[in-house]
């Protein structure tokens, strides 16, 4: 190992966060207008409205749909049935729209980092193409979450989010690009935040909202982070953290859970500390 290499956790997490070249930056390419406090909610309650605007109040979409990762990422965003309970059937197109996005994740300096940290721990193949299968395989492949039915996948709970009918729940949904899209269509209300910082340029951010009818009274998620660094970030604390995971990264102190599903991803999520 050379010498000053931090073979830890959080210093192959730090890493990841230092080579995530396709970060979108606050105040230059997005921004964010947190507004009121949210406030408590009863489950299968209606929150009270603390923001009168939008979360987002402006995005560069010229860089977003630019860049290669975040176009196969938006791709797939409309390949799944958000309700839980409904089986899920995946297309050749969906199949394939799959590999295009893991394939451009793979092109960049933070999955090929991660893919040497984790194959130096025998925890992955050290060839790219099973690589390529075992991410496929933690993320993509479906399972069940209710009566038997293949309803349900890592990436479409995580960065696509699910809705449970019977307390009118969100479940899921921690990614930014779907928030602010779902945001922009007119399908998620934001309500207030829950936790952040003292500025609106937050990179991290505990918010609660309603997403067509349904609650998410406390949702985490980075803002601006670029899809193949969450996707190495929550697979590396799934294969080699503990559940929950304290880290540092540049300024922000956090908490990734991760939650098993049998083999496969349940949940992963970022949590302000």
């Amino acid at each position: 190992m050379a010498d000053g290499y931090d073979d830890s956790l959080s210093g192959i997490c730090t890493r990841l966060w230092e080579l995530d070249n396709n970060r979108l930056q606050p105040g230059r390419d997005y921004e964010i207008d947190t507004q009121g406090r949210a406030k408590y909610v009863e489950k299968g309650g209606t929150p009270r409205d603390m923001a009168r605007d939008p979360l987002f109040a402006w995005v560069d979409e010229d860089k977003l749909y630019s860049i290669p990762t975040f176009k196969a990422f938006i791709s797939l965003l409309d390949n799944y049935s958000e309700k839980v309970g409904t089986s899920e059937e995946v297309t050749p197109e969906e199949e394939e729209e799959n590999w295009t996005f893991l394939n451009a994740c793979l092109e960049t300096d933070v999955l090929r980092e991660a893919h040497k940290y984790l194959a130096g721990k025998d925890l992955v193949p050290e060839d790219e193409e099973g690589f390529k299968h075992r991410l496929y395989d933690l993320w993509f492949k479906l399972y069940s979450r209710t009566r038997g039915r293949m309803d349900s996948s890592g990436f479409e709970h995580v960065f696509v989010g699910e809705t449970r009918g019977r307390n009118k729940e969100v479940t899921g949904l921690h990614n930014w690009v779907q928030l602010y899209l779902e945001e922009k269509k007119g399908s998620i209300d934001y309500t207030g935040f829950k936790s952040r910082r003292t500025d609106n340029y937050d990179q991290l951010i505990t918010i609660q909202f309603t997403w067509n009818g349904h609650v998410k009274p406390v949702g985490s998620s980075f803002i601006g982070t670029s899809p193949e660094f969450e996707l190495a970030l929550y697979t590396v604390c799934f294969l080699v953290g503990d559940g929950k995971d304290t880290l540092s990264l540049a300024d922000y102190d956090v908490d990734v859970v991760t939650h098993r599903f049998g083999r496969y991803i349940g949940t992963s999520y970022p949590m302000a500390k």
